[in-house]
């Protein structure tokens, strides 16, 4: 591991053990995986969480492993042997309770990085929560300035949260990996899901600290509140997005629209904004969306089309960044997933594999780990595998 930096891969020779089930962990593992580490998903079968079809997979190996069994154990503590990092997903304490929390692990191998992703981290009053995506953007006072004034909050199409997590996890592994090529020693990493969502919170905290009063719904800068900042419905029954923030951008959409008289009202309240904000969108109905993306685009205003999923993966721009490409799919034939978002000049990821099947690699793993053909068919046959 001491020479992953330097490597052509540059996570060659790093070993991560994924006994996380649910989505942020494999995420985390993904990214990882992306640049060369070599990911081992562990998994029960009673606690079986298919995500076979699942983008987060591709990359990996997955075996099946019962830790509740004493060979399951002794199977793990050797694999834990030749890792450099533990990642793991349960309600905190439940670890401990199998034998497998970072003590324990520390114990086998003093310098393993240990991450744990949960949904209000390992301490606090709400330590011991149950939650989801929804529960922790709705803490982290997300989910209470989405939508319009007046109106029930309305939910994100994706995890919030759990991306956020999952980010940190990769980043906080990525620095504790630094620190070990450094210093060699390993270290406890705490990633709390609640915690990513108020790290999402900056704006809105910003002008709080700033202000002293509390962001409402629709009332920050960036939620819509003014009419330079907001989506438009167009003649075909579409949206585009406009973000003319910046004076001169905003200058510039007036005079192309014919609506001089609104230079200078960009932050105007009341009835004027009213008034900016109903000629616009008399304005912007009279085009179709990808005829005003021609013409904003080309004036040099920021915009933006509302895309639908194949839409997206249609655009020119994503598909020349390679941000959907197509892999192996597990049930046979090729399937679209997303590509990798950090593009490194000398050292770039790269997907090799497709998501592994759930236990696609055990007995591949205890080759590895020197059992014979009849200590694996045992295995196999007393379901430690």
């Amino acid at each position: 591991m001491e020479n992953f930096v330097a490597a052509r891969k540059p996570l060659e020779g790093v070993k991560i053990l994924d006994l996380s089930r649910q989505f942020p962990g494999p995420l985390c593992t993904m990214i990882l995986a992306d640049f060369g580490a070599d990911v081992l998903c562990i998994e029960d079968r009673r606690f079986i969480n298919d995500m076979s079809a699942w983008p987060v997979m591709r990359n990996k190996r997955h075996m099946c492993l019962n830790l509740k069994t004493a060979k399951g154990k002794d199977i793990f503590c050797r694999l834990v042997e030749g890792a450099s990092a533990v990642v793991e997903g349960f309600r905190p304490g439940v670890t401990a309770g199998m034998g497998v929390a970072y003590e324990d692990v520390k114990k086998i191998k003093s310098d393993i990085i240990y991450c744990s992703l949960s949904g209000y981290g390992q301490t606090g009053p709400y330590k011991d929560m149950v939650g989801h995506d929804l529960n922790y953007i709705a803490t982290a006072g997300i989910l209470g300035l989405s939508g319009e004034p007046g109106r029930m909050p309305v939910i994100p199409p994706v995890q919030i949260a759990d991306i956020g997590g999952g980010l940190n996890a990769a980043i906080g592994i990525l620095v504790a990996l630094f620190h070990h090529q450094r210093t060699g020693e390993g270290q406890y990493i705490d990633i709390s899901l609640m915690d990513a969502a108020v790290g999402f919170m900056t704006v809105p905290m910003m002008q709080y600290a700033d202000t002293g009063l509390v962001p409402e719904c629709g009332k920050l800068i960036l939620a819509g509140m003014f009419p330079f900042y907001s989506v438009y419905e167009t003649k075909d029954g579409k949206f585009f997005t406009l973000g003319a923030v910046e004076q001169r951008f905003w200058k510039t959409l007036c005079t192309t629209l014919g609506c001089e008289e609104f230079q200078n009202d960009q932050f105007s309240t009341g009835k004027r904004r009213a008034e900016i904000q109903t000629t616009l969108c008399d304005i912007f109905k009279q085009k179709t969306r990808d005829e005003w993306f021609q013409i904003l685009r080309d004036i040099d205003i920021c915009v933006g089309r509302v895309l639908a999923v194949d839409e997206m993966i249609a655009d020119p721009q994503v598909k020349h960044r390679r941000m959907i490409v197509e892999v192996e799919s597990p049930n046979g034939g090729k399937k679209p997933i997303q590509g990798i978002v950090a593009k490194l000049s000398e050292t770039p990821g790269e997907i090799v594999t497709g998501p592994a099947r759930f236990g696609q690699h055990t007995e591949e793993v205890l080759k590895e780990l020197g059992f014979s053909g009849g200590e694996i068919k045992e295995c196999l046959e007393k379901k430690v595998c």
